[in-house]
């Protein structure tokens, strides 16, 4: 009796489990890191773990939006066609970063194609559900429209610096965007949390260039 009691029970208690562990993944992001707890809780309830391998889409521009997504792990990289054919990165979201919030309300899908840069793991935060949760909680709604900013005030920056920067300007605000203590004089290290041709194309450049630039600015560094 005792046998069966604790079988019913496992059940649920993986439930539980997986519940806690996916909300304290989502407490990762920016987004999420100051709500309540239980806040959290009813987020992971609506939320859905995907799967993707190297180069999968994740959506596709124009597409109904189904919710955003929570990079676990890997990266994904958003990215448009432009009128001559080429591809442009648009910016490659790491892991605990929010990707298409932006497009939730949007009657017309999304703005952007989204692929797997290498094996990910992301969360998808459902949307209907999740509009139901804003309009019953103010704080998050605050939170989700500043994070709808933040991502905003992103895509403006890639666009001033395509049109008015350099490239090498555009690396160098790059790496110092990813820089723990840019303010400090000691040097660090900055691993790339993607291949070179990733950065390149999300700098709007190519490979080549790129790589010109990588060698200039270890020079610089050695100096």
């Amino acid at each position: 009796m005792n046998s069966t009691a604790s079988t019913r029970s496992t059940p649920t208690a993986f439930a539980e489990f997986r519940l806690h562990a996916l909300g304290h993944g989502l407490r990762k992001s920016p987004l999420f890191a100051s709500l309540p707890y239980e806040t959290v809780g009813q987020i992971a309830a609506i939320s859905v773990v995907k799967i993707l391998a190297k180069d999968e889409y994740l959506f596709h521009e124009q597409a109904p939006v189904h919710g955003f997504y929570f990079v676990q792990s890997g990266s994904i990289k958003l990215h448009r066609v432009n009128f001559t054919g080429r591809e442009q990165v648009i910016h490659i979201f790491g892991a605990n970063e929010i990707v298409g919030e932006e497009s939730l309300f949007s009657d017309s899908g999304h703005f952007a194609d989204a692929t797997a840069a290498a094996p990910s793991r992301v969360v998808l935060v459902k949307k209907a559900e999740f509009t139901r949760l804003i309009r019953q909680q103010p704080d998050l709604a605050v939170g989700f429209v500043k994070s709808m900013g933040q991502q905003f005030h992103l895509l403006l920056e890639l666009l001033r610096d395509l049109t008015t920067k350099d490239v090498q300007t555009r690396l160098a605000n790059w790496l110092i965007q990813h820089c723990p203590k840019p303010e400090s004089d000691h040097p660090y290290t900055i691993e790339l949390p993607m291949a070179k041709r990733l950065l390149a194309s999300e700098l709007g450049t190519v490979s080549e260039t790129f790589s010109r630039l990588d060698k200039f600015l270890i020079r610089r560094t050695s100096d």
